[in-house]
């Protein structure tokens, strides 16, 4: 079940099981206007991640407020969907001054017939000079688990992988599984196509496709 999706930043906050658990956190101290981000949820982050660019760190995406596109085109008719609607965020003249390029930001926020959530982002070049960009995005999903220490990641095993705490450098992954005893920030180099957290706890596994 879905819950709440606010414009601003055009983000879900709330995603519940048949059994109306909550499955992502939502800090006690997160702000729902402007210009905080808000702190939890499923935040958007775009064009840029962490302090790769010139920009604010992650993007400004998640900063603006969305629309809701009333006639949103039709799914595949290979997908099934039990419920979908599109936001969409655009270039201001603001944006312009920071970031100089014409855009549409499309994401799909769609419920499958058993619950799951998909979300798909369409990034369209509006530029009239046909000037091409680049850019990055990423959902920087928070999960609501009891007790991280009863949680692990599987299918990273043997990927390489950068070590934000150890300014960027390369290793590789050794364990089965990876568990969190301290602070981790790592970025895995070619994940595959299925990944797990499983919640021990709460004998729940959030399934990433």
């Amino acid at each position: 079940m879905l819950h709440n999706v606010y414009l601003y930043g055009g983000q879900v906050t709330s995603w519940k099981n048949a059994h109306g658990e909550e499955l992502l956190f939502v800090s006690s101290k997160a702000s729902f206007r402007p210009p905080r981000a808000i702190r939890g949820g499923i935040p958007i982050c775009f064009p840029q991640l962490k302090s790769t660019g010139s920009l604010e760190q992650y993007g400004f995406a998640r900063n603006r407020i969305w629309s809701i596109d009333p006639d949103p085109p039709p799914s595949p008719s290979d997908i099934s969907h039990k419920a979908f609607f599109d936001l969409i965020l655009t270039h201001s003249e603001e944006d312009m001054k920071i970031w100089p390029h014409r855009y549409e930001y499309r994401l799909r926020v769609a419920l499958g017939p058993t619950g799951d959530l998909m979300l798909t982002s369409r990034i369209r070049n509006t530029n009239t000079d046909g000037k091409s960009f680049t850019f990055r995005f990423a959902y920087q999903t928070y999960f609501f688990v009891t007790d991280i220490s009863e949680v692990r990641v599987e299918g990273l095993e043997t990927l390489d992988y950068l070590d934000n705490l150890k300014n960027g450098e390369r290793f590789t992954e050794q364990e089965d599984a990876i568990t969190f005893e301290s602070e981790v920030d790592k970025v895995y180099l070619s994940t595959p196509t299925k990944i797990a957290i499983l919640d021990h706890e709460r004998k729940r596994t959030f399934e990433f496709r």
